[in-house]
């Protein structure tokens, strides 16, 4: 027996992203269409009214859809059943065709590389809707690049998705439009674009508060020497990833300080109205994974719950945690796109990728809104790499090909040979130890803003941003924000002013010289009490300020930007 057709009346209502777009696909009949949307904006149900639309009027007869993984298969399934759509999830391509049951059948990029020719039969049997969900994916390898062009060219129509900025490789993304700039580089061009600026303004996204934690750090390199550094400042990519790899080591104090400041975030966030908050800490490896998860059992009493690879057990993992009311979920990795757990609103970037593209992968966990006011808080390494990417949380990218590579930013390949265990052949990699590592709040990132100074964990002066209120609109955030590091600010000056007396009768001495680190954190308060003016002026955004005063001075955020590029901005916002 056929499977029944699918009743469009029973749809949810979609919202007005999606509504346009379906509106512009419908209208534009093309047999190619890709759709960016922020993570949690509802990439799958537009995709699924699309394939009700196409198979109820007879343009196709049976639907495909490529996911990233074995996980995503059968998310992608549920919500297909959900709607009355039956998509097979445990087809394998020794099946060649899929039961009359079904509509169609949910595969893997890895599936479609290893044998194409399976996939381009079953396309050409009947006439298909390929969804190509996360299509960037497509470019991961050659194999699959081709499998997937190869497979699915002959398709009646492709719906290609991704809710994160394109590849930064030049590894061409089949089906997916170019176009020439006038600066004659390619670049791809979407149908349908719905940014996370777009999704916050109506409420289908929380505000995100980035807490970033410095912190001093001592590790013995490869050749023997003993080195230290303070995780944030300026110093070279060599010096990043290993002071970096020094503050995620689970034996040292960098680690159990912010996991306690991320837990202590998330019971203010069960107690302010989300009871059943979720975190996720998001690692580089097993054995990484596995000894956070202790950290977590220590610090909690209660068992964090551990997703270590892409297999059949995970996925009854994540599904478990999804459902539960547990605290912690710890995952290498693949957790951090297209999984969907609604209520995680803590996170800990405790992994060593920092490609734009994984980054905004990962944020997207904890992004989707439930009800008005919920917020996502998520505790990071004061890396000036990471800092940029949390306050371009808004930026909309293309993927480039031919652009040359800038190596200013972050090289993954560097923290990767700065993290290599200890099974790497040779004596001096063995050698590598991390010592010691304090953690301290560095700042909060909001809106392309930064606010706050130096607090070292556990004082009260980081409690007052762990604290802040778990129900609250993005005005809100930054009005608290800007309030709380004018109280922070105003405290320190009292515990500076001497008694009237006291001060007479010391000897006066010159002003001790402001290290770099404190110029620039006096800059930052001075820049962000500036724009703050500016806002109660005009009314404009925190982060439309920020922004314009990067577009004319140049430069990166304000929580990378250097002395010069801060003294410059502040020159020039009050001109403004």
């Amino acid at each position: 027996m056929a499977a029944r057709m699918p009743a469009i009346e029973t749809f949810p209502a979609l919202r007005a992203w999606q509504r346009k777009a379906l509106v512009e696909y419908l209208r534009r009949r093309d047999p190619d269409f890709t759709a960016v949307a922020t993570p949690g904006a509802g990439k799958t149900t537009f995709a699924l009214r699309i394939a009700a639309e196409l198979l109820a009027d007879g343009t196709v007869e049976a639907v495909t859809v490529v996911a990233p993984t074995e996980h995503l298969k059968t998310q992608w399934a549920q919500a297909a059943a959900r709607v009355g759509i039956q998509l097979d999830a445990a087809f394998r391509n020794a099946d060649l065709h899929s039961s009359a049951d079904f509509h169609g059948a949910v595969v893997t990029y890895a599936q479609v590389g290893m044998a194409p020719q399976v996939h381009k039969r079953r396309t050409l049997t009947r006439r298909t809707l390929v969804v190509l969900d996360e299509i960037h994916h497509a470019g991961d390898s050659r194999s699959w690049g081709d499998g997937v062009k190869a497979a699915f060219e002959g398709a009646e129509r492709r719906l290609m998705l991704t809710g994160t900025p394109f590849r930064s490789d030049d590894n061409p993304i089949p089906f997916v439009s170019y176009e020439r700039g006038g600066d004659g580089l390619l670049r791809s061009r979407a149908d349908s674009v719905y940014g996370y600026a777009d999704a916050l303004r109506d409420g289908v996204v929380r505000p995100v508060l980035f807490l970033a934690y410095s912190g001093e750090t001592r590790w013995r390199t490869n050749a023997g020497d003993e080195l230290a550094a303070r995780l944030g400042e300026p110093m070279t990519q060599d010096l990043v990833a290993q002071a970096w790899r020094t503050a995620l080591d689970p034996a040292g104090d960098w680690m159990p300080q912010v996991l306690r400041a991320a837990d202590a975030r998330l019971t203010v966030l069960r107690n302010a109205g989300m009871p059943d908050a979720g975190g996720l800490i998001i690692a580089s490896d097993q054995q990484t994974a596995r000894s956070y998860a202790k950290l977590i059992e220590q610090i909690t009493g209660e068992r964090a719950a551990v997703v270590l690879s892409d297999d059949v057990g995970a996925s009854a993992r994540i599904a478990t945690f999804a459902a539960s009311e547990q605290r912690w979920l710890v995952a290498v990795r693949m957790v951090s796109e297209g999984v969907d757990i609604p209520r995680l609103a803590v996170g800990v970037y405790a992994t060593s990728a920092s490609t734009p593209l994984y980054f905004a992968q990962a944020i997207g966990r904890f992004v989707r809104a439930r009800r008005p006011g919920e917020t996502a808080s998520v505790f990071l390494p004061s890396v000036p790499h990471l800092l940029g990417l949390a306050s371009e949380m808004e930026a909309e990218r293309d993927h480039v090909l031919g652009k040359p590579k800038d190596r200013e930013g972050f090289d993954d390949d560097l923290l990767e040979r700065a993290q290599r265990d200890d099974q790497a052949s040779g004596e001096l990699e063995k050698r590598f130890a991390a010592l010691s590592a304090t953690a301290e709040l560095d700042q909060v990132i909001f809106d392309g803003a930064s606010f706050g100074t130096a607090a070292q964990a556990g004082t009260p002066e980081e409690e007052e941003y762990l604290g802040l209120p778990g129900l609250l609109t993005a005005d809100q955030v930054a009005l608290l924000l800007t309030k709380r590091q004018q109280e922070q600010l105003a405290a320190q000056r009292r515990r500076a002013t001497r008694p009237a007396e006291a001060a007479a009768e010391a000897p006066t001495a010159p002003p001790a010289p402001m290290s770099a680190a404190q110029r620039r954190v006096a800059l930052r308060r001075q820049l962000n009490a500036l724009v703050a003016a500016r806002h109660h002026r005009t009314g404009q955004p925190h982060g439309k300020i920020h922004a314009e005063l990067r577009r004319l001075c140049g430069g990166p955020p304000s929580a990378q930007a250097t002395i010069e590029q801060l003294e410059e901005r502040i020159a020039t916002v009050q001109t403004l």
